[in-house]
């Protein structure tokens, strides 16, 4: 299998009002925003990135074209509903203030596999078609690439934290555990063993070790005992 990288949008000015966007069209980056998927871009400019896929949303494709326009060869941005925002339903637009106070809002923190919102989707539907979109586009990522392949996803942060959760195995009641800032870096490498988280909401730091052919952390051998000697390192014969 191959390793994704999943990028959250940059900020926007519904982040900064306290609004919940959601769906709603027409909601941009701000100027901070721009900044942030800008240092992102850099981070990534040195790992060929061999697909991307974004949320069709306009903050979503924003931070997609800035990530990718740093590649020495960008890939074209293929839009995927799988990784839209989730369908708050009823909930969009509203302010984050206002939605504490309903009940509903302690479910969607407490015990989110139980969360429907109404006129929406609920938040285990939100988890299944993001993982599915995922993994299934890894699969044939691997397969066109090789099991080295990096490829980027941009989507959001209640989205990706879905998929971090898959991916490290824990229950979807355990995804508010999770942070996912925007523009924050997250890795994973999938492989035919397990999913291996190798960063999560990372938002500094040169990401060109992803470049580097993994050892000790991809196969059918799994992982190394004792942690290994990195990215890019021989193993020891010795």
């Amino acid at each position: 299998m191959a390793t994704v990288v999943l990028v959250r949008h940059g900020r926007t000015t519904a982040n900064t009002s306290g609004i919940l966007a959601g769906r709603t069209e027409g909601v941009g980056l701000d100027d901070t925003g721009r900044t942030q998927v800008h240092d992102t871009a850099a981070r990534l400019s040195a790992v060929p990135l061999v697909r991307a896929l974004s949320s069709p949303l306009e903050r979503c494709r924003a931070t997609a074209e800035a990530v990718l326009a740093a590649q020495a060869h960008p890939a074209a941005a293929e839009q995927h509903e799988g990784l839209n925002e989730c369908d708050y339903g009823a909930w969009q637009g509203r302010s984050i203030a206002e939605l504490s106070k309903e009940a509903l809002w302690k479910v969607v923190l407490r015990h989110p596999s139980a969360a429907v919102f109404p006129g929406g989707e609920s938040l285990r539907e939100m988890q299944h078609r993001a993982v599915q979109a995922v993994r299934r586009t890894d699969a044939a990522v691997a397969e066109e690439h090789g099991k080295d392949a990096v490829w980027l996803a941009v989507s959001h942060g209640d989205v990706i934290k879905a998929v971090l959760a898959d991916a490290l195995g824990l229950h979807l009641d355990q995804f508010q555990r999770l942070h996912v800032d925007p523009a924050s870096v997250s890795v994973v490498r999938y492989t035919d063993d397990r999913p291996y988280v190798l960063g999560v909401n990372t938002h500094a730091g040169d990401l060109g070790w992803l470049a580097a052919a993994p050892h000790g952390s991809s196969g059918s051998s799994g992982p190394v005992v004792g942690g290994g000697a990195g990215p890019g390192a021989s193993p020891s014969t010795t």
